[in-house]
């Protein structure tokens, strides 16, 4: 078991102004404020799927890396979209397999209306890398 998954240092999570409110044996939960900048009309205040993908796709890896120390980079996510979410968004992943090269985590969300807005399922990954990629702090990174 690894220590709980931060975003702290990742610039992305920063400039959507995500947070993990909770992260535990396989799960995780995730908040992000929707506000102007990410929705996809501004007179309807409706959050863009692309702002909902970012959020499940990382709360689903923070609950894969509550297991290992490595990083998970995402392989594949599907997102259903259920409803046009108008408040602020919370993601609920839970760990559905974790094996040596692969794991599998379902994620859903909602708004602060407790609207059920989009479920997912992300596929990341686990292992394997040999510890010579860009994903790795030590090795890999050209320049």
């Amino acid at each position: 078991m690894s220590e709980a998954p931060s975003l702290d240092g990742m610039p992305f999570a920063e400039l959507l102004d995500m947070e993990l409110v909770a992260v535990g044996e396989g799960t995780a939960v995730g908040r992000m404020p929707l506000t102007e900048a990410h929705t996809s009309n501004a007179e309807t205040g409706v959050a863009h799927g692309g702002a909902t993908y970012a959020l499940a796709d990382t709360v689903g890896g923070a609950a894969v890396m509550s297991y290992t120390d490595v990083p998970t980079p995402t392989v594949d996510m599907r997102i259903d979209y259920l409803a046009p979410a108008t408040s602020d968004l919370r993601a609920e992943a839970e760990l559905v397999r974790f094996g040596g090269s692969l794991a599998l985590a379902r994620v859903e969300v909602y708004d602060d209306d407790e609207t059920h807005v989009a479920t997912a399922h992300g596929t990341y990954k686990t292992g394997g890398s040999g510890g010579d990629t860009p994903w790795d702090s030590e090795g890999g990174h050209p320049g």
